[in-house]
């Protein structure tokens, strides 16, 4: 099993702190989420129907009508190395973890690129799979670059996988989510992560329509609740919401930004909905966030960590324990480097 952000009870029992006294950066969801209606009994009582107006406000908010309403895009990456004949498959060195786990899993020949290599791969590989922007690294990829490399791909019928899970809150003008129509090109995107509701599990993949019919014949019928299906519909057609959204996580960013750079004298990596600093003492660095009640991402590599946004009430906790944290750290940094003078 891989280590995901989350597990908010299990660091609650480990460090002996109450759920509600925690501050949880560690998911980068919105903690601004979309407001919550009242849930008509009918999403309760009755099966999901397709023509309930979800795809229409998905269609319009995505602006291309080529896609299938899912239980949240990891759905689909756990979906997809099962609709391919064994391949050589790209996945970045640091990246969502599950997509090389799932093609691993599946039997396939999976190999890590850097983004300097993709020139010197492309034409090495079956299936190339990009996350823009990057997690945890915050890369973006322009949307020339991934024109020419899906239809490098397409020439021998391989796949390029765009992974936009992070994109709604970035410049969604790289966004290749309007040509998926297209022979070999399947885009994910997520409803959590910018609309802060990660719990209702919502999805959307975009793809020709044959890989479309087969995703929806391997996934089964209801794969999106009613419940899901209703809040779903909502939040993509709320304009307002979501342009003064856009707003708030711009200035939530750059003041979580600052705060990183005041106490640790680095400017970190990362999207408008998450901050990644790479420290060498990443470990001790989430050991003691979360002696403090703050729970972060540490890398898989252990080589940094990653931070969402806190909530608006949270601000002033944080800073001051990143002030308490950081002067531990620079503490012990000095000492150690007095002990090897």
């Amino acid at each position: 099993m891989l280590n995901h952000g989350g597990r908010l009870n299990q660091a609650a029992k480990k460090f002996n702190i109450p759920v509600e006294n925690w501050i949880d950066l560690s998911t980068g969801i919105n903690p601004y989420h979309w407001p919550l209606p009242q849930i008509p009994d009918d999403c309760f009582t009755r099966l999901p129907e397709d023509d309930d107006g979800l795809i229409k406000a998905a269609q319009q908010y995505y602006q291309t009508g080529h896609l299938l309403a899912v239980a949240g895009s990891q759905a689909v990456i756990q979906l997809l190395p099962h609709l391919r004949e064994k391949s050589k498959v790209a996945v970045p060195a640091v990246g969502y973890a599950e997509h090389a786990y799932q093609w691993k899993k599946a039997g396939h020949d999976v190999v890590f690129y850097q983004a300097s290599d993709l020139e010197k791969i492309i034409n090495t590989v079956d299936v190339l799979i990009i996350i823009n922007p990057n997690n945890p690294g915050g890369e973006l990829y322009q949307r020339q670059h991934l024109i020419e490399w899906h239809q490098q791909l397409q020439t021998r019928q391989g796949w390029l996988i765009v992974d936009e899970a992070f994109i709604d809150a970035e410049v969604t003008a790289v966004s290749v989510v309007d040509l998926a129509h297209t022979p070999g090109l399947i885009v994910l995107r997520s409803v959590g992560k910018f609309f802060g509701l990660a719990g209702i599990r919502s999805g959307f993949v975009f793809a020709e329509q044959a890989l479309l019919d087969n995703i929806k014949e391997s996934l089964g019928p209801w794969s999106l609740s009613a419940v899901s299906r209703y809040i779903t519909k909502l939040a993509l057609s709320d304009r307002a919401w979501q342009q003064q959204m856009t707003v708030i996580l711009q200035q939530s960013s750059q003041k979580l930004d600052q705060l990183i750079v005041r106490y640790s004298g680095q400017k970190p990596a990362g999207t408008h909905l998450f901050k990644t600093l790479m420290h060498t003492q990443a470990e001790q660095l989430a050991q003691l966030f979360a002696e403090k009640a703050v729970l972060v991402r540490l890398l898989d590599n252990r080589q940094g960590i990653r931070l969402g946004l806190p909530k608006e009430t949270q601000w002033q906790q944080l800073e001051l324990v990143f002030s308490q944290v950081f002067r531990n750290i620079n503490s012990t940094q000095q000492k150690e480097t007095r002990r090897t003078a």
